[in-house]
């Protein structure tokens, strides 16, 4: 995993709200056990036809959201299916946040052990933000903030640990790794009698 410490983006919306996992990466491209290309798929349904011919309404297909690394979606993203794929496959296109009102827990989790930020926010900003596509942001990991165009600043929730992995670029297993010296010490000196 890259470290993310700031996300400076335009964004790029999406309003439909309780997007489930399966419409982020739907069931057929699960077969891989590795992230690599699974953001060709990303909305796979929805951004190509049966041709697979990409539509040009759909709002990823639009030049305007090249390059967007800040996704702002409608209520409730990630419900469905607890897939690691859907967090992949939306990191693999480019997407390094995901803005709305309400995460389903699984994806949270799987997002923020898999380097995708998940942000709440309140509906009031969320309003504005689905209302106003392609505005510039300010994400500080570090600080919990979110920076809107016009300067106001909106915090929003993430646990302290889960942070530090995301500012330095590990997982949970590469946090442990980080500690396999003072494990090894405390090993060493733990008296343990059967």
């Amino acid at each position: 995993m890259d470290p993310i410490n700031v996300i400076r983006s335009q964004t790029v919306v999406m309003p439909s709200s309780n997007i489930d996992t399966d419409q982020i990466i739907p069931a057929r491209f699960l077969t891989t056990t590795t992230r690599e290309g699974l953001g060709a798929a990303l909305f796979a349904d929805w951004r190509y036809d049966a041709e697979g011919r990409p539509r040009a309404d759909f709002v990823l297909n639009r030049a305007e959201a090249r390059g967007c690394t800040v996704l702002v979606a409608g209520r409730n993203i990630g419900c469905g299916s607890s897939r690691e794929h859907a967090p992949w496959a939306l990191l693999d296109y480019g997407i390094l946040a995901v803005i709305s009102t309400e995460f389903a827990d699984i994806f949270r989790n799987n997002s923020l052990k898999n380097g995708l930020l998940p942000i709440i926010v309140d509906v009031d900003t969320h309003a504005w933000l689905l209302t106003n596509p392609g505005v510039e942001l300010h994400v500080d990991v570090a600080a919990s903030q979110l920076t809107l165009p016009d300067g106001r600043v909106v915090e929003y929730p993430i646990d302290a640990f889960a942070r530090y992995c995301l500012t330095q670029g590990i997982d949970q297993l590469g946090y442990l790794l980080q500690q396999a010296d003072a494990i090894a010490q405390f090993e060493e000196t733990r008296s343990w009698t059967p």
